[in-house]
């Protein structure tokens, strides 16, 4: 596969860290990273996450050690820290230890970051402001997924290119940072790389994989889809906290609005626990997206998205797309050397 000189030198940061050929990480989406995506991924020169989602933690158990039958590269399990089997998750990894953990859906306490790290597994964290990434990295993170509010499903409510200003270019010399929401193009890691990152994370142009089992109808739903079909949802009163969540708009997004009201009149009778209620629009997600990505229901199902979804028109073989990016980002790499030597 090409890759210039340039390019390897970026990426070289981040394969290190990695243990990669190439430092593009599938992010982990939930119903849809199993154990087959995961492997085709890093047996293609990248780096796949696991989702564990509310899994089994006896299902988690067995996938990880699936994914393991299937590659012998290095990949992560992907925790999420909202969900009902976190803390099992967390546990079942000291006696189940991978070489990465990702922590999700909200931000570790310091003694979770501490426990992964007692594994032996590197600990990579994600992060929507500075003071989060910072304090990440005081917690013991060693490396950074800096996610703009572009990307698909939980997201934050800042852009990628305001949070490479505030963010990776002030840690991105003490810790790996790599850039995710938002990014489908090779040109564009090249670019994100040049900013100092350590490489990028893409979740949505995966989906667009022949590898990737989602139901065909949720991929057609993809490739039909415009940028601006791919809607953030609203937090109704601060009373329910929500975290946002990215998605191809459809009758499951408004039956979300219609949920949250409902809860939120429950919350004001008293007839409800706040907590019960937060978990109430967790439980939503979790089986809205099953009903969409296992089940083929894009109408009621939650279609989890990233605004790239305009450019991810086409399926593909992960061969096939892993190329197709480092090709346009060492031509990328190139054509900017190119640029600068002539106004040089």
């Amino acid at each position: 596969m090409p890759a210039n000189q340039l390019f390897n030198a970026l990426a070289a940061r981040g394969n290190a860290f990695l243990g990669t050929r190439y430092p593009i990480i599938c992010g982990a989406m939930t119903w849809v990273s199993e154990p087959q995506l995961v492997a085709a991924v890093c047996n293609n020169g990248c780096f796949g996450c696991l989702a564990g989602g509310n899994a089994p933690t006896d299902i988690l158990q067995k996938q990880i050690q699936e994914v393991a039958s299937l590659t012998p590269n290095p990949f992560a399990v992907n925790l999420i820290t909202i969900a009902p089997a976190y803390r099992e998750h967390l546990a079942m990894l000291k006696d189940n230890p991978v070489k990465y953990i990702v922590f999700a859906g909200s931000f570790p306490k310091e003694k979770e970051v501490e426990a992964a790290k007692a594994t032996g597994a590197k600990v990579l964290c994600f992060a929507s402001t500075l003071s989060i990434a910072e304090r990440m990295i005081r917690f013991g993170a060693d490396a950074i997924i800096l996610e703009g509010s572009e990307a698909g499903g939980h997201i934050g409510h800042v852009s990628a290119v305001v949070l490479m200003q505030q963010v990776l270019f002030k840690v991105g010399d003490s810790i790996p940072v790599f850039v995710a929401g938002g990014i489908s193009t090779g040109r564009m890691i090249a670019h994100v790389m040049m900013m100092g990152a350590a490489g990028a994370q893409l979740g949505t142009r995966f989906v667009m994989t022949e590898e990737c089992r989602a139901h065909a109808n949720f991929k057609e739903a993809f490739r039909r889809a415009n940028a601006r079909d791919a809607i953030a949802t609203p937090q109704y009163d601060s009373k329910l906290p929500v975290v946002a969540v990215r998605a191809l708009r459809n009758k499951g997004t408004d039956a979300f609005g219609a949920l949250q009201l409902r809860l939120l009149r429950e919350l004001e009778a008293g007839t409800i626990h706040r907590q019960t209620a937060q978990e109430e629009v967790e439980k939503y997600w979790v089986g809205a997206l099953r009903r969409a990505v296992v089940d083929g229901d894009v109408e009621y199902g939650s279609v989890m998205a990233g605004q790239s979804v305009g450019m991810a028109d086409r399926i593909m073989p992960i061969r096939e797309l892993v190329e197709e990016l480092v090709t346009d980002a060492s031509s990328e790499l190139e054509a900017i050397r190119s640029l600068l030597n002539r106004i040089g």
